[in-house]
């Protein structure tokens, strides 16, 4: 079966009682028909903090079906699309061992992978559950935020075709433990420019400062 969109997922701002904003919209739900792809994300989508979420490097957020899946098991208890905060909730598709800099083409929109998701304080709030950054951490499963190549339309059920596969080892999973628990890693991020501006950097701080 071919890799595809099992649901697309968007959320509105509302108040919650974690993190300093106290106010979110993580809790994605899935929605009918096709949806506007633009630079800085879905149509009907909102981001509570823009701070540190959202731009042009964090236009949609995709996480695997079959992750969810394993999560599921670990917990104990369902999880719905879109309980992660995800935008895409894929299917038979390894994002995890997808590349920074892939490109894959959704409906008529191109997207491009660009960097990983890192958990917060309201991620835990939201799932409830004890140690979670820690734990989501240990697991090494972010997903992959994508930006926008090219704006367009999808919807659930839209094939998911890898037009561009990098010829590197800089992946997902890779990336994301180099950002987190395997620091002397983040050299081998250098590999990729399409990477994030927010890696390219880290890497230019660790130019200038090897020692840091």
């Amino acid at each position: 079966m071919s890799a595809r969109v099992r649901s697309v997922n968007v959320g509105r701002v509302v108040g919650v009682p974690w993190g300093t904003l106290r106010s979110s919209a993580i809790d994605k739900r899935p929605t009918a028909g096709p949806v506007t792809v633009r630079r800085l994300g879905l149509g009907g989508d909102e981001i509570g903090d823009l701070v540190h979420h959202g731009g042009a490097d964090q236009a949609v957020y995709a996480y695997a079906r079959e992750d969810l899946d394993d999560w599921q098991d670990e917990l104990g208890r369902p999880l719905h699309d879109g309980v992660f905060g995800e935008n895409l909730t894929t299917a038979g598709l390894d994002v995890q061992n997808s590349r920074i800099g892939d490109r894959w083409r959704i409906g008529t929109a191109l997207l491009e992978v660009c960097d990983v998701r890192i958990p917060c304080s309201v991620f835990q709030g939201f799932l409830d559950e004890r140690h979670w950054v820690r734990r989501f951490t240990e697991k090494g499963v972010p997903g992959a935020y994508l930006r926008v190549v090219e704006e367009g339309e999808l919807g659930s059920g839209d094939e998911i075709r890898v037009v561009e596969r990098r010829d590197h080892d800089v992946t997902v999973a890779l990336t994301f433990r180099a950002l987190t628990t395997e620091r002397s890693w983040v050299p081998r991020l250098a590999g990729e420019p399409r990477a994030s501006a927010k890696i390219l950097a880290r890497l230019d701080a660790l130019r200038n400062d090897p020692a840091g």
